[in-house]
């Protein structure tokens, strides 16, 4: 099992383009060499007041790091020959015990489902693991890139995701797209799904495929209300979202298999562009939105901010890793994601942060700076504090194995 004598710290260094930034540097400690998930969150599981680190299968004790096991485990070897079962995952207090539970996204197209947090207990004395409950919260998840996130600004979090329809067997392309809140009536029931796309359309929504690339939520035409984009286009939300009726859907088609999906102006126009990473070639982009004239449909451009520094960035984050006040990129490589058959494949497991600055055309540059060069990212991961210390630390779990990599400043 993990012990802590596994751990190895590695500093990297960054480079700072003002003379008044901060000198960053980045400690690693592997918690784990397995692969064990391709996706990770991070909670105070045992209320000990230290964050710990939760893979789906087990969880990991801070601040020794024992491993913990929460389900049976798979074994999944080097992930040449397959895939995990945990692509994602988030901890929420979900039944109001006081103790964060887990959302885990399984495999694309298989049910999802929620851990009950055994109120902190881990492994007994005698050595026998206490497995967490299982809660099914939709009999089918769909999309590589589910999102947990507060959709409708009220300050809760909610699923989206796409699904396939119920008790008809399809080939994975017949789905809907929805977002998805607990039934408040019982915390164990599976969940209530409120519709993004027409349940009456006919063939596939966007987004919504087993399989589908490309998922983010953020304000596109300027109406402060967060909208649901897709690598097929985008679902506007209503000046009131009742939870009942569809969205309207906004048909942009982005030609690559994206992931995660950010919203920002990136030439200072007034107007949210989207800003994404490739999940399996080569390649960083933004999109320029040109509004329709006479109240038509926007139009977008492909524009390249970077071609072939790496590979396989199948997750990212747009967060202020500096703390300049302005939103940075954060990305990496999903080691092996369709084995070495991917572009790039053969390519160091890099994670970078790119720092937002503006040109002197006023479009938004971004400067690589290196986080690690041999763990990756996964298809989701971690930026968050993870000590207290106020500034955003990495965590990733991929066929890299499992690891903390704190922020630190000098």
């Amino acid at each position: 099992m993990r012990l802590a004598s596994l751990a190895i710290l590695i500093a990297f260094g960054s480079t700072a383009s003002a003379k008044d930034a901060p000198t960053i540097t980045w400690k690693k400690t592997v918690l784990d060499k397995k692969f064990r998930s391709e996706g990770c969150a991070i909670a105070d599981v045992n209320k000990d007041g230290k964050m710990d680190v939760l893979v789906g299968e087990y969880w990991y004790e801070a601040p020794d790091w024992k491993m913990h096991e929460m389900q049976k485990p798979g074994n999944y070897g080097d992930g040449l020959g397959g895939y995990s079962k945990v692509f994602a995952c988030w901890a929420e207090d979900l039944n109001g015990d006081g103790f964060p539970d887990l959302i885990v996204i399984a495999f694309p197209g298989e049910p999802c489902y929620w851990l009950e947090n055994p109120k902190g207990k881990g492994t007994a004395e005698d050595g026998k693991p206490t497995h967490w409950a299982k809660h099914e919260i939709w009999h089918s998840a769909c999309n590589e890139t589910p999102l947990y996130q507060d959709l409708l600004g009220d300050g809760k979090k909610v699923l989206v995701m796409g699904y396939q329809p119920k008790g008809k067997k399809t080939d994975g392309n017949e789905g809907l797209m929805a977002y998805f809140t607990p039934d408040p009536k019982d915390a164990n029931a599976t969940w209530i799904a409120h519709p993004l796309s027409d349940p009456e359309m006919k063939g596939a929504a966007a987004g919504s495929n087993r399989f589908s690339h490309g998922l983010g939520i953020g304000d596109l035409n300027g109406d402060k209300k967060m909208d649901v984009l897709t690598g097929g286009g985008w679902y506007e939300q209503p000046s009131k979202a009742d939870g009942i009726a569809p969205w309207k859907f906004h048909k942009a088609e982005f030609t690559d298999s994206y992931s995660d999906m950010y919203t920002f102006d990136t030439d200072g126009d007034g107007v949210a562009d989207i800003l994404c990473t490739s999940a399996h070639k080569y390649g960083i982009w933004w999109y320029k939105q040109r509004p329709g004239k006479d109240s038509g449909e926007s139009g977008f451009e492909k524009k390249e901010i970077f071609k072939d520094l790496l590979s396989e960035t199948h997750a990212a984050h747009f967060q202020d890793i500096d703390g300049d006040g302005q939103k940075d990129l954060i990305t990496g490589k999903r080691w092996w994601s369709h084995g070495k058959g991917e572009p790039g494949s053969d390519k160091p497991a890099m994670i970078y942060w790119f720092k937002v600055g503006k040109g002197k055309d006023g479009i938004a540059t971004f400067t690589p700076n290196t986080i690690d060069e041999d763990s990756g990212i996964g298809t989701q991961f971690v930026v968050q504090d993870m000590n207290g210390d106020g500034f955003l630390d990495v965590v990733v779990s991929n066929k890299k194995g499992v690891s903390v990599i704190l922020q630190v400043r000098k």
